[in-house]
């Protein structure tokens, strides 16, 4: 029979399912929303957005606060429902009134809102939160009692829950970004590569990318001053270490433009003669060295190099013992990629790929400029460089000729010189050379 009753059963469901519908669109604007996003919005003046900042900082509080409003209203829709079908229709109106409210809730209520609210999750968290913020002060204390409840049952099992984690980490979002929207096309690898190699500079030490000590180029400072102008002259650096009597007594470093221009004053200026550049010391011109332990971040490095002025630093490891160097090139290379100039004729040849699948590399080569170079993902949790990488997995120092699999890739030593392995070709195994030629 319909009257007034049936009428305002009818406009409270119709109602609920609103409300049911706004509970779960403002559930997805709200954790779909972009904190980044949000918090570009505040900067430019949105108050809704402020408030949608805030409400998100408890993302336990909201979602418990947004499901139970959410199931009061659904389970209160569908118990008018079954008491209105059930009067016009008899027993059978329970089943139709879950048949109909089924269609109900999953169109009106779940996918319609929340398909409007992820289309543009930011504008409509901002909307909602004037609500939202209601609802949690509301519903506080009973989503409060259920979290507690919520956390003695989980501990039962072993389960502990930290409310001030987050799922995931700012850094590791943005990571994940990147390395999705590289393989959507939409970031090129180039870019992802300056991102990612900028927000791993924390997490490495200068350990990983030094210069190691048996191809650092020094000067004796016993040597003669027009052996080491010469020396100077030929090498491709600009500084260069001192030592004296052992190679890992490093007593200073000298600059090119410093040794230079005290040799001309030597050779032209008006105390010239040859008497002096013979006793010339280069001690006088040099700078002090700059020491750092190899568990340096590369961040903290970077800075370090900014705030002395300096670009050069010697890596020695926990007994004091030399191990290296590093300049703040090589750091902002591990952002930008190589850096070359005139004096690096073949760095843009440190990997070649052959027409049989394989690249050729040296076995000095790091191991993440490989992974970054070929957009493969070679493990770096043993080993710095790609030649290291293979020694401790063979247990052995391989000879010229011999083949390795493992990691997913094959490894064929191509050059040694006395205990180093110089130069390897390396192929992914499921790459094979006929599909490399088809390719």
């Amino acid at each position: 029979m319909i009257d007034t009753a049936f009428w305002i059963s009818a406009a409270s469901i119709f109602a609920l399912l609103v409300l049911s519908g706004f509970f779960s669109g403002s559930e997805t604007a709200l954790t779909a929303a972009s904190r980044g996003k949000l918090r570009a919005a505040v900067d430019k003046g949105s108050k809704g957005a402020e408030r949608a900042l805030n409400i998100t900082e408890d993302n336990e509080r909201l979602i418990g606060s947004v499901l139970l409003g959410n199931n009061l209203v659904n389970i209160l829709a569908t118990s008018l429902a079954t008491a209105l079908f059930t009067r016009l229709f008899g027993e059978s109106g329970v089943a139709l009134a879950t048949l109909i409210m089924t269609f109900l809730v999953l169109i009106f209520a779940e996918v319609l809102p929340k398909t409007y609210a992820i289309t543009n999750p930011e504008v409509a968290a901002a909307r909602v939160s004037p609500i939202i913020q209601i609802v949690i002060l509301v519903f506080s204390p009973v989503v409060s009692a259920v979290r507690v409840f919520v956390r003695f049952v989980l501990s039962l099992f072993g389960v502990k829950t930290d409310p001030d984690s987050h799922i995931l980490a700012v850094r590791e979002e943005i990571a994940g970004a990147l390395n999705l929207g590289h393989s959507e096309g939409i970031v090129e690898k180039e870019d992802r590569d300056r991102i990612l190699g900028a927000l791993d500079l924390s997490d490495r030490t200068v350990e990983e990318i030094m210069l190691h000590r048996s191809s650092i180029e020094m000067i004796n400072v016993d040597s003669e001053p027009t052996d080491i102008l010469q020396q100077c002259l030929a090498s491709r650096y600009t500084r260069l270490p001192i030592y004296r009597d052992d190679p890992e007594n490093i007593i200073g470093v000298i600059h090119a433009k410093d040794l230079l221009r005290a040799m001309y004053n030597l050779m032209e200026g008006a105390d010239a003669s040859l008497k002096a550049l013979k006793s010339f010391k280069i001690t006088d011109v040099a700078m002090k060295p700059y020491f750092i332990p190899d568990t340096t971040s590369l961040d903290d490095q970077m800075r370090q190099f900014l705030r002395r002025r300096t670009h050069f630093a010697l890596v020695v490891d926990e007994y004091g013992a030399l191990q290296g160097l590093i300049t703040l090139e090589d750091i902002l290379e591990e952002i930008v990629g190589e850096i070359t100039d005139e004096f690096d004729p073949d760095a843009d040849h440190t990997i070649q790929v052959a027409d049989d699948g394989n690249y050729w590399i040296e076995g000095q080569m790091t191991v993440r400029d490989f992974n970054r170079a070929t957009d493969l993902n070679l493990p770096d949790d043993e080993a710095n460089t790609v030649a290291g990488v293979v020694i401790h997995e063979a247990q052995m120092i391989p000879t010229v000729g011999q083949v390795f699999l493992f990691h997913g890739f094959r490894f064929e030593v191509a050059g040694r010189e006395n205990n180093r392995i110089t130069h390897l070709k390396v192929r992914p195994l499921d790459v094979s050379p006929e599909a490399a030629q088809k390719g």
